[in-house]
């Protein structure tokens, strides 16, 4: 996957709902499947985490089966 194939363009640092919506994957499915694992890098803004895309398709990558 590439950064540069996506179709919609997105900030360096990505809202859980940007997050999602940049897997292809609702923000439930996000929260539940995806965010509680540890090993996702993530930004805190505050008490509010960011994410990458380059984290994301790190971590897609890694627990692919």
């Amino acid at each position: 996957m590439s950064t540069n194939k996506t179709k919609k363009e997105f900030p360096y640092l990505l809202t859980r709902e940007q997050a999602s919506e940049f897997l292809g994957i609702d923000p439930i499915s996000f929260d539940k499947y995806i965010r509680p694992h540890d090993d996702l890098e993530r930004f805190m803004i505050g008490r509010r985490e960011r994410y990458t895309m380059k984290a994301l398709m790190h971590f897609i990558e890694k627990h692919t089966v």
